[in-house]
């Protein structure tokens, strides 16, 4: 219970988890569970709910008028950590995928999580993996259905480095650019839920794309009452 109350809280308010961390850690240790959160959120097949895009964000804003963090030191750790997280899922699914897909286990692995995924790759190839970074949940599965469907690994970890390089660049300017005005300090959490639906916004309309496509595809097979 304690480790769903962490992700839930988390989840609501990263700036309070990176405030006390700077405190209690220092201004170097503080890296730490930062490159953790970022490597696990796509290193780990079971992790796709960890909140990567709004931590970054929250990051960029420590770098900011002394804040405690370092920009240059949050890009370029955080960017390695994505790389990682990316490559080491790559080689779980690699080695692994049919097992962990046919047990069944980890439920979060949907096949309609699955099949959009894996349409992205098949549509993008190697860029798939750049493009599924931008995308939560998907960015977790990218690689781990790479690596299963034995995609080359110089061109995954080619699209892979961009990919993770983008996205933390991305993010954590932009908390430390806008993070500072006063419309988002003062409405710090409505931010952060913006962050994290404007970012599931295009997977749960392609969910929802693909739902009304299969509803349409049976309905138009069913056959005919006499």
């Amino acid at each position: 219970m304690g480790f769903i109350q962490f992700i839930v809280d988390l989840l609501r308010d990263p700036r309070s988890f990176i405030a006390e961390w700077i405190i209690d850690l220092g201004p170097i240790w503080v890296y730490i569970p930062l490159f953790i959160i970022i490597f696990v959120e796509t290193g780990l097949v079971v992790t796709p709910f960890l909140p990567g895009d709004s931590l970054l964000f929250c990051a960029g804003i420590f770098c900011a008028d002394g804040g405690g963090l370092n920009l240059f030191v949050v890009i370029a750790l955080m960017t390695l950590a994505a790389v990682l997280g990316n490559t080491s899922n790559y080689w779980i699914g690699r080695g692994f995928g049919h097992a962990i897909i046919d047990s069944g286990r980890i439920k979060a692995l949907t096949p309609d999580r699955i099949a959009r995924t894996q349409a992205m790759l098949d549509k993008y190839g190697a860029l798939g993996v750049f493009v599924t970074r931008f995308f939560p949940i998907l960015r977790t599965f990218g690689p781990f259905l790479a690596g299963m469907g034995d995609m080359r690994f110089p061109h995954f970890t080619l699209f892979n480095f961009l990919g993770g390089f983008v996205w933390v660049c991305l993010f954590t300017l932009l908390g430390f650019f806008f993070g500072g005005i006063p419309f988002v300090e003062n409405n710090f959490e409505l931010v952060i839920v913006a962050i994290v639906v404007i970012s599931l916004a295009p997977t749960l309309i392609g969910a929802l794309r693909a739902r009304i496509r299969s509803s349409k595809k049976s309905s138009d097979e069913e056959p005919e009452g006499e």
